[in-house]
């Protein structure tokens, strides 16, 4: 088939590739030190057992043949039985404890990487494509699984085997074991070749796949399907799937056949060496019986097996490389809103919130998005933030929440700056509910239930009641338990809102952030939502991010925002009536 362009890796991922030590790699199983040391036992053990059945064949063809001496046949035939057995057995049990060692690796690879991305700041996922983090976890952790759970065991057993192997190959002739072995230096540096050659592919390939991922998550989520379908854009979206499907199908071939050929030539020279120690042993010089002969050769071929294992070995693990190199370079990434190491408790909090000169730029923006921003919100009152598109209303509320972190200055709550307070703790005390409200592919119930998992029926009721959605719920075909769908379009923009209000509801925080959450509804719909944000507000602290004024006309205080810094502060007669930029806006 003709060669497809590929997406050439930057500098940065090829030096990231080439820095993945093996050291790091093997760390991973330093916690499974023991049940790895009682498989390299076990492999010993087998291999020095596995050698017994060379030497008795050479006393059956020797020996007992000749001879005809039946009594010494019989035990050396039940010998042979024995070590065949007792391989077995140990081979059953080696691939037990070496599979669950590595399936307990690939557990805590999963888990580390999907915890290190749960701390990762909303910069990073707005930076980030989902469908390339969930590649990630999926294809690339999934692509070193048989690396983790059988490179160790396949080393150690090849290994073993090799070296047991020419000890008894020795043992029969030195000079024929030299013979064997002369095709080993070339073996080693065509696999050392086909291993960089299919780690650059492997790498290649796991980028395409997250392509592949991200198309097929921008192109057949909810919102993906309704933008192309009123846009007219599903051809071009299975046209770019078809081209990332078929790069993928050059890359698997080109994967596969990497040094497929000289390797292959390899196997050839393996499998003459055998006719060379026929020719060996034919010499005058040579003083074998044919026993020892026989021997040999069937030491010689069960050599080169665990020779080749041992180079292929080496191949996937070169190869996978590529894959440790993209979750070590999830792992390794910066947390950029940091857990305290001795977070405060707050006992009781009131819920006064403080802004202190607080400045914040957003990476890579020369720009603060907030500048010097001082206020003051006493606990249960409120505050409303209005401003134009772009002043800085979201970013002071995202401050709130601990999404960021100041660049300079400090937010606090009762006078504890957040960044001494738990994340957990915070999220506790801080509620929001937001223009876009995300609901989870489930029933109504465990939508509610998510904010409080040991939430009873009767609260989940009484939250709905509260929020002007019970009614709503329950005409549903199946009332609480009725799945919502993907993001909850089955339900309006309002009821959506007033889930999220009967969410909130339910973990009762002290200060509550209400980001444009009504901006987006209809007149009729805002005051039914009104009503619920007035219930919710009932005796906490709250900050409005407002769209319309007239939602916020009874807020003890309203703050004027422009390019991140505070114009005006005050109430809503008392800013009218100076008639500065807030005039202007109610006008």
């Amino acid at each position: 088939m003709p060669r497809l362009e590929h997406r050439k890796p930057t500098p940065a991922e090829k030096q990231q590739a080439r820095e993945v030590s093996l050291r790091r790699v093997g760390g991973l199983f330093r916690a499974h030190t023991r049940p790895l040391t009682v498989v390299v036992l076990i492999i010993v053990a087998s291999s020095i057992i596995g050698m017994a059945s060379p030497f008795l064949l050479r006393a059956v063809i020797d020996d007992a043949l000749p001879h005809a001496d039946l009594s010494l046949l019989v035990w050396l035939v039940a010998g042979m039985v024995a070590v065949a057995a007792v391989t077995a057995a140990l081979g059953v049990v080696q691939t037990w404890i070496s599979t669950r060692v590595g399936q307990e690796v690939m557990h805590r690879l999963r888990t580390d990487v999907f915890t290190h991305l749960q701390r990762q700041s909303i910069g990073f996922f707005t930076r980030t494509r989902t469908g390339e983090v969930q590649s990630r976890i999926t294809n690339d952790i999934g692509g070193m699984e048989s690396v983790v759970t059988s490179t160790a065991t396949s080393i150690a057993a090849n290994l073993t085997t090799a070296i047991a192997t020419l000890v008894a190959m020795a043992a029969l002739s030195w000079q024929l074991s030299l013979v064997s072995l002369a095709v080993l230096p070339p073996a080693i540096w065509f696999s050392r070749r086909v291993a960089r050659l299919r780690r650059e592919i492997t790498a290649q390939r796991q980028r395409e796949l997250a392509d592949l991922n991200v198309t097929i998550e921008e192109g057949l989520s909810i919102s993906g399907v309704q933008l192309s379908k009123t846009l007219g854009t599903a051809p071009a979206l299975i046209s770019r799937f078809t081209a990332s499907s078929a790069r993928l199908i050059d890359l698997e071939l080109r994967s596969e056949l990497a040094g497929r050929w000289r390797m292959a030539s390899m196997s050839i020279v393996f499998a003459a060496i055998p006719a060379v120690i026929y020719l060996a042993a034919g010499m005058p010089f040579a003083q074998l019986s044919i026993g020892t002969l026989v021997a040999f050769t069937a030491l010689q071929a069960g050599l080169f097996r665990p020779l080749i294992g041992l180079l292929n070995v080496g191949v996937q693990l070169t190869t996978s490389l590529a894959l440790f190199a993209r979750i070590f370079e999830y792992l390794d990434l910066p947390i950029e809103v940091q857990e305290p190491a001795r977070p405060v408790v707050l006992e009781n909090p009131q819920g006064n919130l403080r802004f202190e000169n607080v400045t914040f730029a957003y990476a890579g923006s020369n720009a603060a998005a907030v500048a010097g921003v001082s206020l003051d919100v006493p606990a249960g009152t409120s505050l409303a933030l209005v401003g134009e598109t772009g002043s800085g209303k979201s970013t002071i509320a995202a401050l709130i929440v601990r999404l960021y972190d100041p660049t300079a200055g400090r937010v606090t709550i009762d006078g504890v700056d957040l960044r001494d307070l738990s994340l957990a703790d915070l999220s506790s005390i801080v509620g929001v509910v937001s223009q876009e409200t995300y609901l989870l592919h489930t029933t109504v119930r465990e939508n509610l239930r998510y904010a409080r998992p040991d939430a009873t029926d009767a609260q989940i009721e009484a939250a709905a009641r509260a929020a002007q959605i019970h009614e709503v719920i329950a005409a549903l075909p199946d009332g609480y338990d009725t799945t919502v769908g993907s993001r909850g379009h089955r339900f309006s923009g309002g009821e959506k809102q007033r889930i999220a209000i009967a969410r909130t509801l339910l973990r009762d925080p002290r200060i509550l952030v209400l980001d444009e959450a009504t901006s987006a509804l209809d007149n009729e719909t805002e005051r039914a939502v009104q009503r619920a944000f007035d219930e919710l507000s009932r005796g906490r602290t709250t900050v409005t991010i407002a769209h319309r004024l007239s939602t916020v006309r009874a807020a003890d205080q309203i703050v004027v925002v422009d390019h991140g810094r505070v114009l005006e502060a005050g109430t809503h007669d008392a800013l009218v009536g100076a008639g500065g930029r807030y005039a202007a806006l109610a006008a």
